[in-house]
């Protein structure tokens, strides 16, 4: 777009940069419960379970990025919705959050959970880190493309580039689909063999980066 000013005319453009990155990390949803009749029974039971998942992310060591508890549940269960005071069990829920780095340990790490005793493992959620690189890059292409789109512009008229007016970013945005695996366990006894590694596809990131500038150029050759 070209609009006039009291000095020069001005370009306004919009540059654009699609870039595809493997990704970083990957996230993981655990979810360990329990269910007694007893509440304190049910808490313990919470306990152990939280501490047996906890301890098996844990031993991978620096494979593991980050371990966090995303909170905890008692919670009781009424025999009838519309009665009060009759309870028939207690509920307990333990989250914890897994960022993982090595890959390679990910198909081992969530067979294994999804074989701990009522334990639920949701994901990987594939994704870059906040300060990838990746981001910059994808920015740094759209500037790039918008002075090229407004220099093409500007030699189409007979004119050319003389100064930066304004550059704004429209914002950076993640356009992946994000893969998702359930393993589930609702069994009272662990099996007596690790289960098999099950194989996984790191889902590949799409990063969009758009910025809108406005440059003067000299008088067109109209």
């Amino acid at each position: 777009m070209l609009s006039g000013m009291s000095d020069a005319p001005v370009i306004s453009v919009r540059g654009e940069a699609v870039l595809e990155a493997e990704p970083e990390i990957a996230r993981l949803s655990v979810h360990v419960q329990s269910q007694e009749s007893d509440r304190r029974r049910a808490l313990d039971r919470l306990v152990e379970r939280n501490r047996r998942a906890l301890e098996l992310v844990e031993g991978l060591g620096e494979a593991v990025e980050k371990v966090e508890t995303g909170g905890i549940s008692i919670t009781p269960l009424l025999r009838y919705r519309r009665r009060e005071g009759d309870i028939r069990a207690y509920q307990g829920t333990a989250w914890i959050k897994v960022v993982v780095r090595d890959f390679t340990v990910l198909g081992e790490l969530i067979t294994r959970l999804g074989d701990l005793e009522r334990t639920a493992v949701h994901g990987p959620d594939w994704a870059l880190r906040h300060d990838s690189p990746v981001y910059n890059e994808a920015a740094t292409r759209a500037a790039h493309e918008a002075v090229a789109r407004a220099r093409g512009y500007a030699e189409a008229l007979g004119a050319r580039l003389t100064g930066l007016v304004e550059l704004s970013d429209e914002g950076l945005g993640r356009a992946d689909e994000p893969a998702m695996l359930m393993a589930r366990s609702a069994g009272f006894a662990e099996a007596a063999e690790e289960p098999e590694a099950i194989d996984l596809q790191p889902a590949t990131q799409t990063v969009r980066a758009a910025v809108e500038a406005r440059f003067t150029i000299t008088a067109p050759a109209l």
